[in-house]
């Protein structure tokens, strides 16, 4: 659960790139927690004859980083490695890798007395399939033609084969969680709900089994595909992030923007936790229209004249501060907000506003937010 900040931690880290004719961007955030425990790989070209083959991939650690930290360093080449991948079954490969690096990462864990563990969502994308792996509640959401397609399940304990496997291996569910303690029943690391003797790796408490899916890629409606831990989803549906990324799209070509607005967005919607995503487009994804940037430039020049119409109307009045501010134009419901993201996604430019206009009642903006 972990406790927070007294105020959240909005720098950001960013990473963007390209190639096999897609590109990516990454954003990630610690938010309100006390730590940074994300962690995040993506590789365009893969070695071993695979250059045109890319990976992607996030891990959202929990009770520590360190997991997830060498799982983002290790996973891709544990894959790689197994017998299965090298002869072309990936399924079985990606399947192989995940148990391999998790039986390995044991001993380490041990030695260290680290009790860590993380998800992990990647996507191996090829010329002509995309490959995707899952095992915990991080996320992905492949967006074609304007809509979700295809997402993965969130591995969690009240799931009725995951409830099964639990309560079979002597573990039992409260309060939605496993023991009553973890909130996801498939990790990597986590080896303190991974002793039942006589139970194979895929039959504890905990499983770090991925749950493994095949698409035929679409090069005429295959958009972007988007890979995020519970940080974002936990605020976001996967129709409200499609769309507000659609709409990003409309606007700028620069995906580190787009990631940037997407954290932002959520950490104004209420998330608590950290937040990582790693945005892939592909070669059909919407591009930057001028009739789109015209209608966000009015939308914004209506939000500038209407704080600074607020503030004329609330000035003299004791204790007018920025919560008042956006309660007035909540309960005003302004039209033509970025769809998926509402009115949190302009939060930055009404605070940005409201420090210009009342620079002495501003100082806390983003910690009440």
């Amino acid at each position: 659960m972990g406790a927070f900040l007294d105020k959240p931690n909005t720098e950001k880290y960013n990473e963007h790139g390209d190639g096999n004719d897609l590109r990516y961007g990454v954003a990630s955030m610690q938010g309100w927690r006390m730590e940074m425990e994300d962690a995040h790989c993506v590789i365009t070209g893969l070695d071993g004859g695979l250059s045109d083959w890319s990976y992607f991939a996030v891990f959202d650690g929990h009770a520590g980083g360190l997991v997830s930290a060498y799982s983002a360093e290790n996973l891709l080449e544990s894959i790689m490695q197994t017998e299965e991948f090298k002869s072309e079954d990936v399924i079985k490969g990606i399947h192989s890798g995940f148990l391999r690096l998790d039986d390995k990462m044991r001993n380490l864990m041990e030695i260290n007395k680290d009790k860590s563990g993380s998800t992990a969502v990647c996507a191996f994308i090829s010329p002509k399939h995309i490959y995707i792996a899952n095992c915990g509640d991080s996320r992905a959401v492949l967006c074609s033609s304007g809509n979700p397609v295809f997402a993965t399940r969130d591995h969690k304990p009240i799931l009725p084969a995951e409830k099964e496997r639990i309560q079979a291996a002597g573990g039992s569910v409260m309060v939605q969680r496993v023991n009553g303690s973890l909130a996801v029943s498939r990790a990597l690391g986590d080896y303190e709900y991974k002793n039942v003797e006589g139970r194979g790796p895929c039959e504890q408490l905990v499983s770090p089994e991925p749950e493994i899916f095949v698409r035929d890629r679409n090069l005429e409606h295959d958009e972007f595909l988007v890979l995020a831990c519970d940080g974002v989803w936990d605020v976001m549906t996967n129709e409200d992030l499609c769309d507000f990324i659609y709409s990003r799209l409309l606007l700028t070509d620069d995906l580190e923007e787009v990631t940037n607005q997407v954290i932002d967005t959520c950490l104004h919607k209420g998330s608590r936790d950290n937040m990582s995503i790693v945005l892939v487009t592909f070669p059909a994804a919407p591009k930057p229209s001028v009739e789109a940037q015209m209608k966000e430039a009015e939308l914004e020049m209506a939000i500038e004249r209407r704080v600074k119409e607020i503030v004329a109307q609330q000035e003299g009045k004791a204790g007018f501060d920025y919560l008042q501010l956006l309660q007035i134009i909540i309960d005003q419901e302004l039209p033509n907000l970025p769809p998926g993201g509402g009115l949190p996604a302009k939060q930055p430019l009404i605070e940005q506003v409201f420090r210009e206009v009342c620079p002495s009642r501003a100082k806390s903006t983003s910690e009440s937010s």
